[in-house]
Parts: structure tokens; sequence; C-alpha cells
């Protein structure tokens, strides 16, 4: 039987990492299954375990999950530690075992796919919670002129800053009068049709600005609302992709090219 791998979280059924493993594993020659589970949400580690029970290998873990498997895991990377969220999780190497590829995938996708590059630039990050907490040291680690975290609950945005230098934690409203050359929406918001309450974002755009939305596969209110300013903007299909990489790289210890798998993304 091929290796099993799977995404887990609550939903799930809308996922694209089954599709996108398929096309690494093909390209690369490597034999798996990867599978979409849904976990209750409140028996994440019991799902983990009977999977792993069953002959899974690895899992990668989305929404609302990720700080759970940080805490489930017996071992974790500096970067997964540095986030306290995992979205990696390795399972037959022992104890589980989790790193944290978010970040890294993020600025993948801005250096490389998009050529914004990030050092010296003013950053706006919406949202504390597990996808915020897990692209936080990536971003800081290319060295930008500030970073600002903003959340609809200020103390949660202080919270999270104040554990990494450079960082600062603010509400919305406290945004007013600032310009940033990124904002990069790490909220769910955008899954239900919603948008973080920001003042005027043209007000926030500096010149050149990018507006780059984690949510994939859709058009987000936010991205509709910056592309009617005239800025550039990107879901976050380049995260997911080069994300995934890197957990492909874990688990089968080759990273697989992520240019054609993008594209083909893209088109579908």
């Amino acid at each position: 039987m091929p290796d099993r791998y799977a995404v887990i979280g609550n939903p799930v059924a809308h996922s694209k990492s089954p599709w996108i493993h398929t096309e690494f594993a093909r390209a690369c020659g490597q034999q798996l299954e990867y599978v979409r589970i849904e976990a209750p949400l409140d028996a994440f580690g019991a799902t983990v375990e009977a999977f792993r029970a069953s002959g899974g290998r690895g899992a990668n873990v989305t929404l609302p999950f990720k700080q759970e498997a940080f805490r489930y895991c017996a071992a974790t990377s500096e970067r997964a530690r540095a986030a306290q969220a995992v979205n990696t999780l390795v399972l037959d190497r022992g104890a589980p075992w989790g790193d944290n590829t978010d970040g890294v995938g993020l600025v993948r996708d801005l250096e490389v796919n998009l050529g914004f590059a990030l050092q010296g630039r003013r950053v706006l990050l919406m949202g504390a919670g597990g996808a915020a907490q897990g692209v936080l040291p990536s971003l800081l680690a290319q060295g930008p002129h500030r970073l600002t975290v903003a959340n609809r609950t200020p103390d949660k945005a202080r919270a999270l800053a104040a554990r990494f230098e450079g960082a600062q934690g603010c509400g919305y409203p406290e945004l007013a009068g600032a310009q940033f050359d990124l904002i990069v929406n790490a909220t769910s918001a955008g899954l239900a049709g919603d948008m973080p309450p920001l003042p005027p974002l043209e007000t926030l755009l500096a010149p050149g600005a990018l507006v780059y939305d984690m949510v994939y596969g859709r058009d987000t209110p936010f991205l509709a609302l910056a592309r009617s300013a005239g800025v550039r903007t990107s879901d976050g299909a380049g995260m997911l992709v080069e994300q995934a990489a890197e957990s492909f790289l874990t688990w089968r210890g080759v990273r697989p090219d992520t240019r054609t798998v993008l594209a083909a993304l893209r088109r579908r």
C-alpha cells in the first residue's frame, strides 16, 4: 500500500492539499496517498491518533487546530516553537513531531513568486490567531522596517507582538494615519465574505503597496476593495503551494518544483 498522509481540519472539504501533494508525488516519482480528514472540534488529538494507528505517516493541519497541534506534539522545530503553532506533523518517527511551514511558504511566495522583497518594508499583519502566529517569525526574519499586528481584540495583538522583537500590536482604529507597503490578511474573515474593520483602506496604502489575503480560491471582499484602490493584490494560493512543498520535503526528503503546480492550481 502507498504511504498515507492527510490534511486535518474543520472544515476541510474545500482543501486543495490532496491535489497538490498528488501532483508533487507524480512529479517526484513518489508513491503516496493523501486524503482529507475533518476532525470534530473537540477531538483533534483522538483523530490524529486514529490516523496514526491506521498507518498514517504525516499530516498537514489547518484551521482551527494549529495551536492544538503544537500542544499535541512531543517535540517541534524551532520555527514551530517560535510560532507556537504547527501545520506539519511527522507521525512515523517515534513520538509525534511538528513543524510550521506557513511562514517560509508565505515568504517564498512573496519574494520569489511575486518578486516583493520584504527588507525595509512597512508590514501590516491582520489577525492574532494560529495563521498569524505561524508567519510572524518568518516575516520578521526578512528585516522589515516595521511590522504591525492588528486584531479586533487589541490585547491579543499586543500579546502576540510582545513575543517578538521588532513587532508591535494594536487594534484596527489605531492604524489611522499609518501607511504600509504590504498588508497581509491572516484572518478567516474572507471565508465568510466579511472584512476586518480597517480604517479606509486607501489611506493605509503606500505607493506600490501589495495587498495579500491568505484565503485562496475566492475573490474576498478585502481583495476586491484593494483592487478598487488600484494596488497589486494576491490570494494565498502561492503560499498554500509553497508551504506544501516544505511539508513534502520534510516527509519525503525531496523538495518538489512548485511553479508548474501553482500555475495549474490557478487554472483550476
